[in-house]
Formats: C-alpha cells, structure tokens, sequence
C-alpha cells in the first residue's frame, strides 16, 4: 500500500526527480516507510511505501530483468501467490517477494491484458523503456483513487490530487463546472474533480501515453446478464463460498492485521470469515459517541460487543465526542475535495484508533451495494403498493407529506423523514424516484441556489443510468450505486481517511468475482418481500445469529444534524455568513438562508445540503486561499467559542 505519482513530458523535455520528490512530500502519510523514483528522459514514476508484504524486499520501483519495465503500484494483489507460481513454471525469475511484482512479469507475457488476472485494490504506473510508453490503471471497482492533469507540455498522475499541485507552474483553482453537480450528489463524481484542470480516472480503466498520443479505455464492466434458472439453494450456496475465499484470500499479511466491527451484517461476516482462517483471536475496533439522544442513535457498540464476543475477537472500542472544528480542516485536507458524507469523521477517527495496533484493517463497505441493503431499494416495492390506493388519496397523502417535520437523529422524526421522502416521490418513473432518495439537494434547490446556472448537460446519475443495461429497477439501482456512489463517495473516503493516519484498509466485499456473482443474480432474491439482503442474510445464517443478520440498519455516520442545531450552529452560520458567502461569489444568500431557517426548525433534515455547503467554504479556505488546515481550525473555534 502506498502513494504513487508520476510525469510524462508531452513537449520531450526531461523530468527532474525533484519534482517528483516534492509531490511525494505532499503524500507522506500514505507511505511513511520508504520512498523511491526512477526516471528516464522524459517520464518519471516514484511512490510512497507503506511495507505490508516483503517488508524488506519489497522497494518501488520494481523492474524486471534486463531494467527495460519500471513498475509503481499502490494496493494489494491477493492472488499474486497462485500467479507468482505460474509465472515461475513459465520461466519468470522474481527478484522480490513483492506481490507488485507479478504485474512486471504479466505485462512481458500478456501486454495490456494482463489486467484481467489480477484480483486485488490497485493503481499502477508501468514505464515501458522499448516502446517509450507509459501505461496508467486503476482496480476493477475504484477501491483505489487516481487523479490525472494533462495540459500541451505534460501528463501527471498521482494517487491524491493534492500531489499534482506541487507541480511547477500549477495552483489550486474551482472547477466551476462542477459546483452544481457537488451539491446535488454530495460529492463530485468521476471524470470530473473539484480542480480545475484535473480529472479522475475512472475504475477499470487504463490510460496509456506513447508517442504524445494520449489513449484511455475501459477493460471491465459490471455484468448485466442475469443468469437464470439456478435455484435459491443454488445461489445461496454460491453467496457462501465466495464470501469466505474473499475474506481468506485478503487476510494475507507481513504485519498485524484487524478488522472494523459495527456489529452489522457486513462487518460481522467479514469478522466471522476472518475468525475461521485465523489461529490467533482477530483484532477488532469499535466506536460509539457520547452525548444524549441524538449520539445514542448512532451508538452500535452492544452489536459489535455481541459479535466480538461470537468469535473471540480482541475487541477494543472507543467513545468519541469529536472535535468536528478542529477535525474538518485537517481532514478535508487529507480528502483532496469536499463531501457531504458524515462517515468521513467516523472513518478516521476508528482507523486513527486502530492504527495503534495494526497497520492493516478489513472493513464491510460494499455488501449494501452488492445485495441490496439500503431502504431506499424497497422504494419500488412500497411504490406498487401505494399504486393501489385510489387517486385522490395518494395525492392527498403526497401534499400532506411536504408538510411532515423531518429530522434523522430523533426516532419518530426520522421515520417521518423516509415516509416523507418516499410519499413526495411515489408518483415518480423509477428512476426519478431513486434520483430523489440519493440526492443532496434536488436539482431545483441547486439552481436557486447558484448565481451562475449550470451549463452540464448530464449529470453522473444520469450518465449511469444510461449505461446500466437493464430495466429491472432493483437492478439499476444497484448498477447505478456501483458506478457512482461507491467509488466515488464511500470508496473514496475509505481510501483517504484510513491512509491519512497510515492504515490500509481492505474491502472483501467487493471483490470483483463475488461483485460479479451479485450482479448475475436476479434482483428477487436479493430484496425479497421487503427483506433487505435476503440472499446475503440467508447465506450468512449458519455463520451469524438472528438478533444480528436482522437488526435495523445504521449508517456509519454522525449525528451532525443535531450538532448543527446546538454546539454547532455558531460554525454554521459563520462559514455561511453573508460576508463570507459574498467573496466566495458562488451562491445566493437567501436560498442558503431558506436550507438554514428550514433545517434548525426541522421542516427538512438539511444536514447533507449545509454539510455540503460549509465543507466547500473550510476546503475553499485551504486550497484556494492557500491556508494551513491548523490555521483554518483556530480560526473557526474562535468563532465557535
């Protein structure tokens, strides 16, 4: 696991290995234990290690025999051990025990396709000295980030973008574009990225430069054909064995090793796989808030005790009443771009607790998506039954529900809040209906409040939900959440928060042959008669207990809305001052006033919309003002004081 960057001089002219060490410097946190570079004329590729396999062995760049290929990789390959050995019968001679360097030797045989072999989180930079070509790529579902800049003269690449702006000759500017697609998703969506002049590469893609022509393709897609006619039993049993051989296959591990442990279905599978393979207790870490009724919504730690306790974990735990003044600098820093998504405080608080004892975690992200556990994929099911009431009386029920308070960190107000969204968009084709349940902000909201109208065309949901091959909405909603959502908002969170205190987190539930064997599944069996998960929870059930495979759902969050309406208000109104909002120059002032007014009376639970908002104001504070996250902080708690 490490930070990788690179540059390839478009206009011939060399590249200067300082530069390349200056871009490390900015990634240091992604590998704190070695560094290397090499260059040639006129490219130049250089990581950040962070040593998990072949600790001593292991140094990047990797190259193979006669120093013609030159490899940067940043990830796991978990089954480089079965490749390692075919390629030795083949005739490779290994220099490292690196699991990186069965890339090299793939390359020399297969050329491009050598991608396809590789089971594992990645993103690689491979110099090709024959041919002068470079070839970029990223893992099949986006586990790892890439960004890349390309103007006239150069093409650059990095892990974190915030390491292309140590380039000469670059600074931080507002890609305007993308202002409103942020706002109404929460996050900023592949291609695009919050810098002006940088993109993300998408997953399962690669990108090569050979002889100043710029080429860039996608070598794998989410599999749209549902196979037929296999019988629960069947699938059930499918579900099982891949499960387990994810898990098994991404223990593999030179250091201590743990796993996070909310006491959900997904973390508590992961744990309990982990707990099968293992001859020592796994080590697990868990978090919980302090605080009153709000915090006690999100406090899971009797689940994830019950299960610790299930499978004799090390089980350590935490309460928390973050610092969220202190932390929103320092972690939009670490993030590159804004988000609305409260789970990046949670994640790196856990990982930073972690990291105390393991420098490798295994987390449960990805089963939700895979399976169909969200509420909002039970919006077609409600939907049909609704449609049976008479006319008059949905829409009596639809205008009386805009009327309905809202607020998820109380109980009943947060039931209030699902019927209120789901009634507001009953009437609705499938996939406005869904646009509904993932939006921040509709798209309505976002143009009251831009003061420059957005002039994108097509949105990602948009996009995705072109491409998804299929009409079944279930299984549209989970192919749009796959090319979306989950690389782009959890993935990218995971990635960021856990390497910002230097810990690699896995995810075996989203291994691509198991996202595979989801994806060939009929949606039925997935959500079957309003039960989430069914299949999941079904192949689980010889593994987990009832109390656990069938609990209500918590998100991984915080209960920032509350703390908007109390200890932090102050913060939320001076990061939304007029003053303030007037220099930025990007918004109206009473639309912003409206989501406030509307949100601390709850008439709308607008914590991801005011999230949203002030985190592109701290972030703006950072890049483009050119200020440190500390200053920022201190900044913001003299306010709040």
């Amino acid at each position: 696991m490490c930070g990788i960057h690179g540059i390839i001089q478009l206009d011939g002219q060399r590249v200067e290995a300082s530069t390349l060490s200056a871009m490390g410097d900015v990634t240091r946190h992604r590998g704190p234990d070695d560094e290397g570079l090499h260059v040639d004329g006129d490219c130049g590729i250089a990581m950040r290690r962070l040593s998990i396999i072949d600790l001593a062995g292991g140094h990047q760049p990797l190259s193979n025999a006669d120093g013609t290929l030159w490899l940067v990789c940043n990830g796991e390959i978990y089954n480089y051990r079965e490749l390692r050995a075919e390629l030795q019968a083949q005739g490779a001679v290994f220099k490292t025990g690196s699991d990186c360097e069965v890339l090299l030797h793939l390359y020399e045989r297969c050329g491009d396709e050598f991608v396809h072999r590789l089971n594992g989180m990645f993103d690689f930079a491979l110099w090709d000295a024959r041919r002068r070509r470079l070839l970029i790529g990223r893992d099949r579902i986006g586990v790892k980030p890439l960004y890349v800049m390309q103007d006239a003269r150069r093409l650059a690449f990095a892990t974190e973008a915030k390491a292309l702006l140590a380039l000469p000759g670059v600074r931080a500017e507002l890609d305007p574009g993308v202002v409103a697609s942020y706002l109404h998703l929460g996050y900023v969506a592949a291609p695009g990225c919050i810098f002006k002049g940088v993109r993300k590469l998408p997953p399962a893609t690669l990108l090569s430069v050979e002889d100043g022509k710029v080429r860039e393709w996608r070598y794998w897609r989410l599999p749209t054909r549902v196979e037929q006619g296999v019988s629960e039993q069947e699938w059930i049993a499918r579900v099982r064995a891949r499960l387990e051989e994810s898990v098994r296959m991404q223990m593999v591990s030179d250091v201590p090793i743990g796993a996070f442990l909310s006491g959900g279905v997904d973390s508590s599978a992961v744990v309990g796989y982990m707990a099968r393979h293992s001859s020592q207790p796994i080590r697990t870490y868990a978090i919980g808030f302090e605080g009153g009724a709000a915090e006690a919504l999100y406090n899971e730690l009797p689940y994830a005790q019950r299960v610790a306790r299930l499978f004799g974990t090390t089980h350590r735990e935490i309460l928390v009443k973050p610092d969220v003044v202190s932390l929103l600098p320092k972690l939009l820093w670490h993030m590159d771009e804004p988000l609305a998504d409260t789970a990046f405080i949670t994640t790196y608080l856990v990982s930073e607790f972690a990291r105390q004892d393991v420098k490798v975690i295994l987390s449960g992200v990805g089963g939700d998506e895979l399976f169909g556990g969200y509420r909002r994929y039970l919006g077609g099911h409600y939907a049909e039954r609704l449609r049976k009431w008479p006319h008059w009386m949905r829409r009596g029920a639809a205008y009386a529900a805009r009327h309905l308070p809202s607020d998820r960190h109380s109980g009943a107000l947060n039931a209030l809040r699902l019927a209120k969204g789901f009634l507001a968009s009953a009437e609705l084709s499938d996939d406005e209906r869904y646009r509904s349940y993932l939006q921040v902000m509709g798209r309505d909201v976002v143009d009251e409040l831009m003061l420059q109208p957005s002039t994108q065309a097509e949105d990602a949901l948009s996009l995705a939900m072109a491409g998804a091959g299929t009409q079944d909405p279930l299984q549209r909603m989970l192919a749009v959440d796959a090319e979306t959502q989950l690389p782009d908002d959890l993935l990218l969170l995971t990635d960021k928060m856990s390497m910002a205190v230097s810990l690699e987190c896995r995810v075996p539930l989203l291994d691509h042959e198991l996202v595979e064997l989801a994806a060939s599944m009929p949606a039925a069996i997935k959500v079957r008669d309003g039960r989430l998960k069914h299949v999941m929870k079904e192949a689980l059930g010889e593994l987990l207990p009832s109390d656990i495979l069938d609990r209500k759902k918590r998100g991984f969050g915080t209960p920032m809305g509350a703390w908007l309406k109390g200890e932090l208000a102050p913060l939320l109104d001076r990061l939304l001052a007029p003053q303030v909002v007037a220099a930025r120059g990007l918004f109206r002032q009473p639309a912003i006033d409206r989501l406030v007014a509307d949100h601390k009376a709850s008439r709308i639970d607008g914590t991801d919309a005011l999230l949203a908002l002030m985190n592109l104001e701290v972030w703006s504070r950072i890049y483009l003002d050119g200020r440190e996250p500390s200053d920022v902080a201190d900044e913001l708690k003299s306010h709040v004081r």
